[in-house]
């Protein structure tokens, strides 16, 4: 798949060559799916008008239940047979259980049509478009379980409402992130360069899953990789919804690319 890192287009208005660059992540901009926010004047119109986060997320949630028919019992992710390929909160919840799950072939899926990047991983390293890894991947994201619904029209609106709030209440004036993710290898996210012992550029994954608490990270690995991330990058986090199935971990899941990270040895 070498050079390239993803498709030449995208719908955020950045060449993905830069989105996914060192450079972006030091110096970010803001970042918008392209049409999103103007075919929901409406959602956005109501979230001017919430006083905190908690308020802001129940509109999200009423809204989303009725422009996609999803109904209480669905609010966490474990809703009726008929529900469970058409949610977010379903693709999150499979994601919280295993990222190379179908459900995070999905999630890979969207960021790859919306932000133009490909996955570096999905089971095994992804090294080129006829590889089994690859094909798996395709298989897995365009599976019509999961693209009922208007799926990617739900997650482009997780996203642009992850982005508001982060604006509006939970990162007021900052434009990134430190975060924490623990390995073991880089098979998932490749060592792009060294400068010395514990500064490295890693390629992440198209999107993986970060937190925010370090003593979290030392669970999942004998290495840790500290990481400021931009703000516009954060497609999700563990306190945008009361209710989820990422809630407690600290979680936050994070469009990919390379980045510059501190290494740290246990």
């Amino acid at each position: 798949m070498e050079p390239d890192r993803g498709h030449s287009t995208n719908l955020v208005g950045v060449p993905t060559g830069l989105l996914a660059s060192v450079t972006f992540n030091a110096f970010p901009v803001p970042l918008h799916i392209a049409g999103v926010k103007e075919a929901n004047r409406s959602l956005f119109a109501m979230l001017s008008e919430a006083d905190d986060a908690e308020t802001a997320a129940g509109m999200f949630e009423a809204y989303m239940a009725t422009m996609f028919d999803l109904d209480d019992q669905d609010r966490d992710g474990r809703g009726p047979a008929r529900f469970r390929a058409s949610s977010y909160l379903r693709l999150l919840r499979g994601w919280g259980y295993e990222a190379n799950s179908p459900e995070g072939a999905v999630l890979k899926g969207w960021v790859e049509s919306r932000f133009g990047l490909f996955p570096t991983f999905h089971k095994a390293p992804i090294m080129r478009f006829a590889g089994q890894a690859w094909i798996s991947y395709v298989e897995e994201k365009m599976s019509s379980r999961f693209h009922s619904n208007a799926i990617q029209s739900q997650l482009d609106l997780l996203y642009e409402f992850c982005q508001w709030s982060l604006l509006r209440f939970h990162s007021v004036g900052r434009k990134h992130v430190r975060l924490f993710r623990g390995t073991n290898n880089f098979e998932e996210h490749q060592l792009v360069e060294r400068f010395d012992k514990r500064r490295v550029v890693v390629r992440l994954n198209s999107l993986a899953s970060f937190t925010s608490e370090r003593d979290l990270a030392e669970s999942f690995g004998d290495m840790i990789l500290e990481v400021e991330v931009p703000t516009v990058k954060i497609m999700f986090f563990n306190s945008l919804l009361p209710r989820h199935a990422l809630k407690g971990e600290g979680e936050f899941i994070v469009i990919g690319g390379d980045y510059e990270a501190k290494a740290l040895y246990y």
